[in-house]
């Protein structure tokens, strides 16, 4: 991991860590797993959003004013709108993304569930997620939860990660494989 990444994931963790607690202690862990969604969501789909919480010309006060009405037009809980004004008064908004990473990772662990990471060359059907939930269910011997991206240049097949497990069933891989065995023989 690169040295920036790492600050920014250590930065990340920290605010994780006390927004976790926060919501464990008030009993809001179902919600807070859903505005970590939400605020996914929106990150992903809005790219001024990314670009306030990546400018460095922009103020601290205003970046502080937006992510309070986003927290409000969102129905965020108090303890994340609390912990997004503390990141915008510190200029921390840069580690939303690992954050809500983190959380993520917090709140499964403590429901007992893994995430895996599933990337296909098309959508996955609901029958092909839950089978797929199923036999990793049963091969972790934890509840799996399906975090799916689709990458078309897979051509076919499958790339799950279960932690620091990786699993390449993609067409992709395997014509680099043969590609690679090729090249030995000529």
């Amino acid at each position: 991991m690169s040295e920036p990444a790492s600050i920014s994931s250590g930065i990340a963790e920290r605010y994780a860590t006390a927004i976790f607690e926060i919501a464990k202690e008030s009993k809001s862990l179902p919600k807070l797993e859903s505005n970590i969604d939400d605020l996914r969501a929106a990150l992903a789909e809005s790219a001024e959003l990314r670009d306030v919480i990546s400018s460095p010309v922009l103020a601290r006060a205003d970046q502080a004013k937006v992510m309070d009405a986003i927290a409000k037009k969102m129905k965020l809980e108090t303890v994340v709108a609390n912990g997004l004004a503390v990141m915008a008064g510190k200029r921390r908004l840069f580690v939303l993304p690992h954050l809500l990473k983190h959380l993520s990772a917090m709140i499964a662990d403590d429901k007992g569930e893994v995430t895996a990471d599933v990337t296909s060359a098309k959508a996955l059907t609901k029958a092909q997620s839950d089978k797929l939930a199923k036999t990793l269910t049963a091969r972790v011997g934890k509840d799996v939860k399906i975090n799916a991206t689709v990458d078309e240049s897979l051509i076919g097949g499958l790339v799950v990660k279960v932690g620091s497990k990786m699993i390449d069933t993609s067409i992709r891989s395997r014509l680099n494989s043969l590609q690679n065995a090729m090249k030995e023989v000529g």
